[in-house]
Formats: C-alpha cells, structure tokens, sequence
C-alpha cells in the first residue's frame, strides 16, 4: 500500500519537533532489517532520511550521487552491506542515538 502525501507529511512534522518519535523511526528501521523484513526496513530508513537531514546531504556525508541512495533505499533497492551501514552510521550521527545490538 502506498503512503499518502498527508502522511509523509505528518511524519516529517512530527520528526522534526520530537527527538524521541525520530529515534524510534530509526530503531523501527533497524529492528524491521534485523527481523528479515528489509522492504519495511528500508521504506522507515526512507522516512528517517526524509524527515532528518535528506538525500542531498546524506549524499553529500557518503560522497554518493542522492539518485543511487534514493534506488537502493527504494521498493527495488537492494543496498549491500557496506552501504547500508553507512547510511546508518550518519543517521545515528545525525539523530542522535548509538544503536547496539543484542542477542535476546
């Protein structure tokens, strides 16, 4: 199902007034890829890049055109590794928050 422009809207708002509800974008992110569920994972990563700092600087961070970082986070992406712990790492950077993992 498709995101509405209404609700991409209110989450950028929403991330841009509450630090909390944009950490939690990003842990959604991370928990839905951990899980195997990489096309969720990747459209919250979306939502994380869009509502914080955007493609243009997140491309800018990586020294990588934006049009390849909106492929590999779009509904055909496949980034590898490599690229997607890269992204992760400026957007922890950038959200404020260390991720860690640990086993349950």
């Amino acid at each position: 199902m498709a995101l509405t422009q209404a609700f991409r809207e209110t989450v950028y708002e929403r991330a841009q007034r509450d630090a909390g509800f944009r950490k939690a974008l990003l842990m959604e992110a991370m928990n839905a890829s951990l899980r195997g569920d990489w096309e969720t994972g990747k459209a919250v990563l979306r939502d994380v890049v869009n509502a914080t700092i955007g493609f243009e600087r997140l491309a800018a961070e990586l020294e990588k055109p934006s049009k390849s970082l909106h492929r590999m986070l779009g509904p055909k992406g496949n980034p590898n590794t490599a690229n997607f712990f890269a992204i992760l790492r400026v957007l922890q950077k950038s959200v404020g928050v260390k991720l860690t993992v640990k086993a349950a």
